[in-house]
């Protein structure tokens, strides 16, 4: 089969689109046949040796697939051949066909395409435990959300608004700014006079819950503009730079910074995390969350694609796809 293969940590252009050994299902592992491959900023990090895990090489990257099981192993019990699943993994997943464990797999309801079940997984997963268990955002709260057009962030967008929240946007052009006020958005703003405009979106209170994807001087104006008792929320530095803190600021201001790390989250707490994930089907199947997905591409054209996701060149979810499933 085909898959996208790093040889080495090395930059995204070396990635090579090459013959890799068919999966296979033993005891509690299945096999899908990829239909929809999400694309995510983590592994972009990952194949160039700067994310928090470095796996043995040659690897391939990718977190998300759904499509089709054809074969399980002899332990498995919850999935059967033909079933329509979703599933999210550290690795494997940039492949024609992906070997998955029964745990990590979600039945997909009809109702769910493959490339919104993709969105719903890391991006939607992620925004949806950083604002219900680590911010702990309640209704009529304000929420201000960086790279609010992002995959993350306008899932961030809409599972505020489901939550009861005010949610502001913060995005870096008018394009980025008017999908997200098409996400739901109440205020979308720009980044220029971030803290200045924060304070006169919020009448002076501040916000309540800051979700940061970006890092920077953007986390910079918004630690600025929290509220009293506020949660900043850290998922991630899309900038490219990370932010040193400083600590008097959560002192005189009374707010907390708080880390996100999805994936650590869906280890540790799995039962948590498949309430989560039932919570986001609810919502999705209820008309509360639409991904936005912003085009499908060759599995091929990967590089290319995840370099866009690396400079911030995408709004929505950005999927790839078996040469086959391209129409």
């Amino acid at each position: 089969m085909k898959a996208i293969v790093a040889r080495d940590f090395a930059p995204l252009d070396r990635l090579e689109y090459a013959d890799w050994p068919e999966p296979e299902a033993t005891g509690h592992m299945v096999v899908i046949e990829a239909e929809a491959i999400g694309i995510n900023y983590p592994d972009g990090l990952l194949v160039q040796g700067l994310y928090q895990m470095k796996p043995p090489v040659p690897f391939v990257p990718g977190m998300e697939v759904a499509g089709t099981v054809v074969a399980v192993g002899d332990a498995v019990s919850r999935v059967k051949v033909g079933d329509r699943v979703a599933s999210v993994s550290s690795l494997g997943a940039y492949a024609e066909r992906v070997a998955a464990h029964e745990d990590t797999v979600m039945a997909l309801p009809d109702e769910m395409g493959n490339a919104d079940a993709c969105a719903l997984l890391c991006g939607f997963g992620t925004s949806h435990h950083a604002l219900k268990q680590r911010g702990k955002l309640a209704a009529g709260e304000t929420l201000c959300v960086l790279g609010a057009a992002g995959a993350t962030g306008l899932a961030a967008v809409q599972i505020g608004k489901a939550m009861g929240a005010r949610v502001i946007a913060v995005a870096s052009s008018a394009e980025k700014r008017r999908i997200a006020d098409e996400a739901g958005a109440d205020v979308v703003l720009g980044y220029d006079n971030l803290k200045e405009a924060l304070k006169e979106a919020t009448g002076g209170k501040g916000v309540d819950v800051g979700y940061d994807p970006v890092g920077g001087e953007a986390f910079d104006a918004l630690a600025r503009a929290m509220g009293w008792g506020g949660r900043l929320l850290v998922i991630g530095f899309a900038s490219g730079t990370i932010p040193k803190f400083p600590v008097n600021l959560a002192l005189v201001k009374g707010f907390s910074v708080v880390g996100v790390f999805w994936g650590a989250f869906t280890r540790k707490e799995p039962a948590t995390y498949a309430a989560n994930m039932r919570e986001l089907v609810g919502w999705y199947l209820d008309g509360k969350l639409k991904p936005v997905i912003e085009g499908e591409y060759r599995l091929a054209d990967a590089p290319a694609v995840l370099a866009r996701v690396m400079n911030r060149g995408a709004a929505g979810k950005l999927i790839l796809k078996p040469e086959k499933d391209i129409a």
